[in-house]
């Protein structure tokens, strides 16, 4: 029993030897010293894009494969369903690998943990593995498919939630940082400079909003988006420089640029077929295309990758001293985020309907896209708010309990 109990405690030494020379070392070490947490994430990643890519071709390119299926005859869209359908079944297999890896290591916490060595290694089974995962929904009934694709909506709405929580905690915490006592003085000035590149980049992104996607004055709709997003500006910056809150302008700048960016987002995912979009701005295959729509599942990719190793961003009890041998991100979470994001790109692909026809090389376009991007922006700017606020009427509250009770 102390042979064992010994040679335990030397794997324990030796694993965490090993994983402290990979983070005094050089980030391309994390490559060349074998299987480690650190290099996996970039690999899940990579399977992630890959995943994506496929998805795309069998949308836009396998509707000759797929008509070759018996199984999908039942599909009532034509060529365009067939493509959506391709679609979420190369999404609810990579769903269902990255749902597995989630069950599989959630609760891991020390990086001697046989889970953890599942996380990190075992590549060719895990491959194998994703490979037939992905085949498999290719053989499942239509009417499975279909349902699905309900539950995606669901699921991809998760993920946009957990990324906005992502985002808020990351420009919150770097505000925090710049104003610290430790920072204070040499970020000062800094801060005012992101903060008013902010700001102009804010006012300037809504200007040309105005002039590109209201070009009549029936344009109604994309007048009330933009007008909103201004006014949601404005009241993001008049609560963070409130007395009781005083958060500063950097919050507010950097809330604005994502605010702006998910209005524009919207109204970029309109049909091109509304007046309200230039002529210029109709989607067709030409090399801008091409390589709006790369850009596009690359920052879905950077989007889900960055969102999943930022699992501290959930955790209730941040004071808490990480050990040597704890786990650098939460493998759970991780794999989680990743589950909700084939949820989400299947989303993108097929415009939140699987009846609904994109031609090839889109990403994200029609109406449902357009008010998904609206919602969130709206709520982004309502939980940002929240938050702000949330501390001081948690105060308010604790101080009137107290005055109560003595």
């Amino acid at each position: 029993m102390v042979e064992m109990e010994g040679g335990t405690t030397t794997m324990t030494n030796s694993t965490n030897d090993r994983y402290a020379k990979l983070m005094d070392g050089p980030w391309w070490s994390q490559f060349r010293h074998g299987s480690n947490p650190w290099m996996a994430r970039y690999v899940y990643g990579l399977l992630f894009l890959i995943t994506n890519m496929l998805a795309w071709a069998v949308r836009d390119y396998g509707h000759t494969i797929l008509r070759e299926m018996e199984r999908l005859k039942g599909c009532h869209g034509g060529k365009d369903c067939l493509g959506a359908e391709g679609v979420l079944r190369v999404s609810m297999g990579c769903f269902t690998f990255y749902f597995a890896m989630f069950l599989s290591t959630a609760g891991t916490s020390k990086l001697h943990e046989p889970r953890e060595l599942w996380h990190s290694g075992w590549w060719p089974a895990k491959i194998l593995l994703m490979i037939a995962l992905t085949v498999v929904p290719f053989f499942i009934p239509s009417a499975v498919i279909q349902i699905y694709g309900e539950i995606a909506h669901f699921g991809a709405g998760v993920f946009l939630l957990i990324q906005l929580v992502s985002i808020i905690s990351f420009i919150t915490w770097l505000n925090d940082c710049c104003q610290s006592d430790k920072y204070a003085d040499r970020c000062h000035i800094h801060v005012m400079l992101l903060a008013t590149i902010a700001y102009v980049v804010c006012i300037l992104g809504i200007i040309l909003m105005y002039i590109w996607y209201t070009p009549e004055t029936t344009c109604l709709l994309n007048i009330f988006f933009i007008t909103w997003t201004l006014v949601l500006l404005q009241l993001m910056t008049s609560v963070s420089l409130h007395p009781k809150v005083n958060a500063g302008l950097l919050t507010p700048g950097f809330m604005g640029l994502y605010v702006v960016f998910l209005c524009w987002s919207a109204i970029r995912s309109e049909p091109p077929e509304g007046r309200c979009v230039k002529k210029s701005e109709v989607v067709s295959r030409d090399w801008l295309t091409i390589i709006s729509f790369v850009v596009a599942v690359l920052a879905i990719v950077i989007a889900t990758f960055s969102t999943g190793i930022d699992s501290k961003c959930f955790q209730f009890r941040k004071e808490e001293k990480q050990d040597e041998d704890d786990v650098p991100y939460g493998y759970g979470f991780f794999h989680f985020v990743f589950a909700t994001g084939a949820m989400y790109f299947a989303m993108l692909l097929i415009g939140w309907n699987s009846h609904h026809s994109m031609k090839k090389w889109t990403i994200d376009v029609g109406w449902t896209s357009a008010w998904v991007r609206i919602v969130n922006e709206w709520l982004a700017a309502c939980v940002y708010i929240w938050m702000l606020v949330a501390p001081i009427i948690w105060k308010h509250r604790q101080a009137a309990a107290d005055s109560t009770t003595t």
